[in-house]
């Protein structure tokens, strides 16, 4: 029986990851690993500083207080004899979709599995009430993982329209949109009358062409877009040589 290690950012006790859990957990050995509080938009970063805690709950799942990246790094290594087939995170409660997988820890927790040498997939809901439908094709692409082919250090960024099952359309293979500069940040006072300032929300879409991310979820379709660790842009690599060449 295939083995899956389920992990999040959102949290041990998250709605998605208990949807996600018990959508597979009739069809794959599981290990469910994650963060034992609320960790979005932690990105890829790693706990350097001080030992992590691994504590056994009672439903059988592990928290961590540590990161997402941290989970996924505990779940394949050095924690159970047996290395897992293929990674999984999410249900993640809203989208990722465009740039936010450069700070999703959603997408993170699956990039970490990849670079330790399995299939990832990050799986989104586009929103907080459908997760039954999340969990329904996160269930229909593991059925079909064997078949899957992917270059090294890829994996799949899975987003889901927020709707009932039935009025999904289909499946589209996308690529990632982006959205425009980030709004300014939004002053507040605390209690005693100091500053500080909450993260601005998202700005509005800059590229959301017919086959982006952001269409397919608009026109109601699941949206799979294959990601990469190489944020090399090469063709502006002989512009930048050009530019040093200038001041030899």
């Amino acid at each position: 029986m295939r083995r899956l290690l389920l992990s999040n950012d959102d949290g041990v006790h998250a709605p998605g990851l208990r949807a996600l859990h018990d959508a597979l957990v009739a069809h794959a050995n599981l290990r469910v690993v994650a963060p034992d509080r609320d960790r979005s938009g932690a990105s890829n970063s790693l706990t350097l500083s001080r030992p992590l805690s691994l504590t056994a709950l009672d439903n059988g799942f592990y928290s961590v207080d540590g990161t997402p990246a941290d989970c996924v790094y505990l779940g394949v290594n050095g924690v159970w004899d047996e290395r897992p087939d293929l990674v999984i995170s999410g249900i993640n409660h809203g989208s990722n979709l465009g740039d936010d997988v450069l700070y999703s820890g959603t997408v993170a927790a699956a990039m970490e599995g990849r670079n330790l040498g399995m299939t990832a997939i990050a799986m989104s809901l586009c929103g907080e009430r459908y997760f039954a439908t999340a969990a329904k094709v996160a269930a229909s692409l593991i059925g079909a993982a064997d078949q899957l082919s992917l270059p090294p250090r890829t994996l799949l960024n899975v987003n889901v329209p927020d709707v009932p099952w039935e009025e999904i359309k289909g499946v589209r293979v996308t690529r990632l949109g982006y959205r425009g500069p980030a709004e300014k940040p939004v002053p507040v006072k605390d209690p005693r009358g100091h500053t500080r300032f909450w993260i601005a929300p998202v700005a509005a879409n800059a590229d959301d062409g017919e086959d982006t991310d952001f269409s397919a979820i608009e026109e109601g379709y699941v949206s799979i877009t294959p990601l990469q660790t190489d944020l090399t842009r090469h063709p502006a690599r002989s512009d930048v040589q050009d530019w040093l060449d200038a001041f030899a």
